[in-house]
């Protein structure tokens, strides 16, 4: 919930120019703005290697539910991806798995893909539960009709979202290393070898490559470093040498 119009056509044509003059192989290049300036963000990425995706959507394609916003609808906008579960919807609107689940078939349904998140507080961390929680999460929040092709995994270790904390190379892949375990088991082998999972916690510009390196990492979800085209360019250029 960061910025107005001005702030981001800046950043989208930031985005977009740097693309068309350095190209975005080797990376899928997502930003995904407020509802507010997803029309506009589409228009302004049209025909270059950025894609659009929102940051949530509703289960049903329409309805009695106001303020809410159906997955057709951000398709006629132009997306083609959504964040669902974040932890901060989890949090913040007691969104459970069942929801989450519901909200990425919605996307499935309508041809878009879908970006769940899962992840650990940091009581849960520190009651030794991160895995407890992130394979109750993937297997009620993650359906039987995902696959590589509509579902991408983004980690949020959550205790190191906006507050500079980052978890170590050793811990990110870790639990990276889990997830996609746990997804052999939820949806086989090869789905969960072709399935790419996004590292969320606090990536920028002077830990990206670390953490990119890992073997199970296989891009970010970036947050605060999205909000300068500078540093999310950085990243772009960290992803293509994955």
């Amino acid at each position: 919930m960061n910025g107005f119009g001005a702030d981001g056509r800046d950043l989208a044509q930031g985005i977009v120019r740097w693309c068309a003059t350095h190209g975005a192989d080797g990376a899928d290049v997502v930003i995904c703005p407020p509802f507010t300036f997803l029309a506009e963000a589409a228009n302004l990425t049209k025909d270059s290697a950025v894609r659009i995706g929102a940051q949530d959507c509703h289960a049903d394609p329409a309805g009695a539910h106001t303020g809410d916003i159906s997955v057709p609808m951000l398709k006629d906008c132009g997306c083609g991806f959504v964040i669902v579960g974040h932890s901060e919807r989890r949090s913040d609107h007691g969104e459970t798995d069942a929801m989450v689940a519901a909200k990425a078939s919605a996307a499935h349904n309508a041809g878009m893909v879908a970006i769940v998140c899962v992840g650990e507080t940091l009581a849960e961390r520190e009651s030794d539960r991160t895995f407890d929680v992130v394979k109750r999460q993937i297997q009620a929040s993650v359906s039987a009709a995902a696959a590589a092709a509509n579902t991408v995994i983004a980690y949020e270790p959550v205790w190191a979202i906006g507050t500079g904390k980052v978890a170590t190379p050793a811990q990110a892949q870790e639990v990276h290393a889990f997830i996609r375990a746990t997804l052999a088991e939820h949806l086989g082998a090869s789905q969960a070898e072709a399935m790419r999972i996004l590292y969320g916690g606090s990536m920028k510009p002077d830990n990206a490559k670390e953490l990119l390196a890992l073997p199970d990492v296989d891009g970010g979800l970036i947050g605060g470093a999205a909000l300068k085209a500078a540093d999310f360019t950085a990243l772009i250029v960290l992803a293509q040498g994955k």
